[in-house]
C-alpha cells in the first residue's frame, strides 16, 4: 500500500511550487531526485503527468486530473489531523507564515515566537517578504497582510488591528521649512515617499474639512524601505508619512515631531489571512488567536 503513494507529495508540491527546481528546494531533495520520483510516478500510473521542456514543466489533462484528486485527498488527511489536535488540544506539526518585512519583525515575529515557545511540539517557518505571495501556490498556512484585501475567494481572512498613520518631519526640518498647514502647501516642502516597482503609495490626509484624502504625493526622494524613510526624515530631508509604530521610539527621543496631531488620521488595517479549508488546523488557529490578542497591546494610541 506503501507504494501506492510514493512520488505523490513530490508531485503535488512540483505542481504548487511550479517546478522541479523549486519542488527539490521546499523538500529539500535533488532536482534529479524530484524528477525521478515523478517519473516512477509516471510510470506506475501509465500516463504523462507533465509536458517538459528544458526550462519549464506544466501539467497534462491527465495531470491536472490527478492533482485535483490528490488535493482533496491531502484535504482530508488534514482534515483529519485537525480533528485529531482539536481533541488532543496539543500543537503539533509545521507552520508556515508570511510576514511583511519590517511589521513582520517588530510586531509579529515576537508573538510567534513567543507562541513556539510555548507549544515544544509545533515546527515554526517564519518568510519576510513585502511582496503579495500566494499562499496556496507557494505553501503558506497564514499570511499577515497590511492595506486592502483583494476579493480573492480562495482565502479567509480575520482582521487583527488598525495601526495609524502618521505625518512627520525632524525639528531642524521644521525650523528651516516650517510647518505645512494644508494639503496644498505639500508642494512647497520636499517629501520622502514610499516607491515600490515604479509605483508610489499614496498619503492619506484630512482636508479643511477632516475628510481623508488620497494624495499621489511626487518627489526626488523615494525609498522603497519604510525604515529608511524615517531615518531620511530624522536627517531632516523631508517630510514623510509612516506608521506610527515605526517612528514612536524616534518621536519620544525628539528625533521627529507629528504634525497634525489635532486632525483626523489614517489607519492601515492588518489583516490575517489563510486557505480556504474546511477544518483549521488547531496550530493555524491558535496562532491567529495569539496575534489577534497581541497585536493590539503593541500599539500606542
Amino acid at each position: 500500500m506503501r507504494d501506492r503513494f510514493d512520488g505523490v507529495q513530490v508531485f503535488v508540491e512540483a505542481v504548487e511550487t511550479g517546478g522541479f527546481a523549486k519542488a527539490a528546494e521546499r523538500l529539500s531533495l535533488t532536482r534529479s531526485a524530484v524528477g525521478k520520483a515523478i517519473a516512477r510516478l509516471e510510470e506506475r500510473l501509465g500516463v504523462r503527468l507533465f509536458h517538459r521542456t528544458t526550462r519549464t514543466q506544466c501539467l497534462t489533462e491527465d495531470g491536472q486530473q490527478y492533482y485535483e484528486r490528490c488535493v482533496r485527498a491531502i484535504e482530508e488527511l488534514r482534515a483529519g489531523e485537525s480533528l485529531l489536535e482539536s481533541g488532543q488540544r496539543e500543537v503539533v506539526g509545521r507552520l508556515r507564515v508570511s510576514l511583511p518585512i519590517l511589521f513582520g519583525r517588530y510586531c509579529a515575529a515576537p508573538i510567534l515566537r513567543a507562541y513556539a515557545r510555548q507549544h515544544k511540539k509545533l515546527e515554526l517557518e517564519l518568510s519576510f517578504s513585502d511582496r503579495q505571495i500566494d499562499l496556496i501556490a507557494d505553501g503558506f498556512d497564514l499570511a499577515v497582510r497590511n492595506g486592502a484585501l483583494g476579493n480573492g475567494t480562495a482565502l479567509h481572512a480575520r482582521r487583527l488591528v488598525s495601526p495609524r498613520k502618521a505625518l512627520c518631519a525632524s525639528p531642524a526640518y521644521l525650523a528651516a521649512r516650517g510647518e505645512p498647514r494644508s494639503l496644498g502647501d505639500l508642494s512647497e516642502h520636499d517629501t520622502l515617499v514610499y516607491w515600490r516597482n515604479d509605483y508610489g503609495l499614496t498619503w492619506q490626509l484630512p482636508d479643511a474639512t477632516g475628510a481623508l484624502i488620497d494624495l499621489s504625493v511626487t518627489s526626488r526622494l523615494r525609498f522603497d524601505d519604510l525604515e529608511v524613510i524615517a531615518d531620511a526624515a530624522v536627517d531632516g530631508m523631508g517630510l514623510a508619512w509612516l506608521p506610527y509604530w515605526l517612528i514612536h521610539d524616534r518621536v519620544q527621543a525628539g528625533e521627529l515631531i507629528e504634525l497634525w496631531t489635532d486632525r483626523p488620521r489614517a489607519a492601515m488595517e492588518c489583516y490575517a489571512v489563510w486557505p480556504t479549508t474546511q477544518y483549521l488546523p488547531l496550530r493555524s488557529r491558535l496562532a491567529i488567536d495569539a496575534l489577534a490578542t497581541e497585536l493590539p497591546k503593541r500599539f500606542v494610541v
